[in-house]
């Protein structure tokens, strides 16, 4: 790579401060966080077995075809126009696709000019999470059934966006998938051995670890051994690094409401009795919610840390809700960040043509005014015909570089945590829920579970003011 730290992509970035040593208790989530999966295959299951769904319902899909590459995390749906947007934190638009088509910059600007996507309106849903690649696909798709008015009994495009969902819900839970999965691990999971020696080195810091995952006992207790037994120390399996497992728990409601809790009494057949009282160590439990957690594992003053992928379920609720101090996984980020150093040089040069682009602005619009104020003065207007040209040779030099800057990540939507020169609303989501973000677990390690995680100094607009009279 050229220029800067070769392992940038592995690293925790903090948007606050967090003490790790201060943390008594770290609660992770498993799938997309404790277990990481090959998108392409895990993904790919999801929509054939979602497509299934489909034309069992006497849909015409059986061309629909799935390609991970064409769509990223972060993304939102407008369910009124049967849009897939990019949007910036403050929710402008600044790229859209209908159906399977980018929209051109004037058509987006005609659409969305005067639009702002609001997350917490009805007509938008938000890809929290890389379980909504498959959806993307299959909506898309479906939209362009939908224009040919060859989808029988899809009304709307919100129709469609229902549809697929409920697809989806027949595919993660029908068990099909998950038994595919467990019939042929290697080819869904994609191991990461520093995982199991970070939580053995939380455990031996003093940290209580709890496992609270929506999946349930019978897959859990087959992927947890293959991911994390050939990794712990001998004599030890994956159990032994959690004080507390809790399956089936239900996120985003586990945080939010007082669900009750079963313990589970046999482990081979996934028997379950009441559960009252406080959980006791070295149990699985099915259900609950985190109130029972926090009286339950002593947090002596301290706030627990939360480990998870999905921005709502894991991150914003527990955050919002709890307080708890919050961390996301986001595995894309590892490619994006490796696009950026790569890119590192460009950027350089890029940012200086950028500034010399201010400056060219500035004596254009001076000499806009000067033109008027002088009566259209000639000399004023070759001044302005020769500054414009110089723009426009300017404007010709910056265009290839900012297109590739814009395809960092991924060559259609581009970084997942800027949109433009400003900040995504993915990224403003993550400021806002995420304490601290990376790409995988395991990338903890490199702090310790002693590591002062300090955020950087946030910037403003009229700090480069300040900086340019240093």
């Amino acid at each position: 790579m050229a220029n800067g730290d070769v392992t940038a992509h592995r690293g925790v970035f903090a948007n606050r401060t967090l003490n790790l040593r201060t943390v008594p208790v770290v609660g992770y989530d498993m799938d997309y966080t404790l277990i990481h999966y090959h998108e392409a295959e895990w993904e790919g299951g999801v929509f054939a077995h979602a497509k299934a769904a489909l034309e069992a319902r006497g849909l015409p899909v059986g061309h629909f075809e799935f390609d991970p590459t064409l769509f990223t995390v972060g993304l939102v749906f407008d369910l009124e126009r049967g849009n897939l947007l990019k949007a910036t934190r403050f929710g402008r638009v600044v790229r859209a696709q209908h159906g399977n088509t980018l929209l051109s910059y004037d058509e987006q600007r005609d659409v969305y000019g005067s639009t702002i996507v609001e997350l917490s309106s009805p007509r938008f849903a938000f890809m929290n999470t890389l379980f909504e690649l498959s959806r993307a696909s299959l909506f898309c798709q479906l939209v362009e059934l939908i224009d040919k008015q060859t989808l029988p009994g899809v009304g709307s495009y919100a129709d469609s966006y229902r549809v697929v969902d409920e697809a989806l819900t027949i595919a993660h839970q029908g068990g099909a998938l998950k038994a595919a999965i467990l019939a042929d691990k290697e080819r869904f999971v994609d191991l990461d051995p520093g995982i199991a020696a970070t939580l053995n080195e939380q455990r031996l810091a003093g940290k209580k670890l709890v496992l609270i995952t929506n999946s349930d006992w019978a897959y859990t207790k087959e992927m947890m051994p293959y991911c994390f037994d050939r990794f712990v120390p001998d004599g030890e399996t994956w159990r032994s690094l959690f004080d507390v497992v809790i399956v089936s728990a239900n996120k985003p409601t586990f945080f939010t409401e007082t669900n009750p809790i079963y313990r589970v009494v046999d482990e081979d057949e996934s028997l379950l009795l009441p559960h009252y009282g406080l959980l006791e160590p070295g149990h699985v439990y099915f259900g609950g919610n985190a109130r029972i957690v926090e009286e339950s594992l002593n947090l002596d003053g301290g706030q627990p840390l939360y480990v998870g992928d999905h921005l709502f379920g894991d991150v914003h609720v527990s955050k919002d809700v709890l307080r708890w101090r919050t961390a996301l996984i986001a595995r894309e980020l590892e490619n994006e960040i490796r696009d950026a150093v790569d890119f590192a040089d460009q950027q350089v040069e890029l940012e200086a043509m950028m500034a010399e682009k201010v400056l060219i602005d500035r004596e254009q619009a001076r000499l806009r005014l000067a033109k008027l104020t002088s009566g259209g003065d000639k000399a004023r207007t070759r001044e302005l015909g020769a500054v414009t040209a110089k723009a426009v040779r300017l404007d010709e030099k910056i265009a290839p570089l900012a297109r590739a800057a814009g395809e960092l990540g991924n060559a259609t939507w581009g970084p997942l945590m800027r949109a433009g020169n400003d900040k995504s609303l993915f990224a403003r989501q993550v400021e806002r829920y995420a304490d601290v973000y990376t790409s995988r677990v395991s990338n903890f390690r490199r702090e310790t579970p002693f590591a002062y995680l300090r955020a950087a100094r946030g910037s403003l607009p009229h700090d480069e003011a300040s900086a340019a009279s240093d």
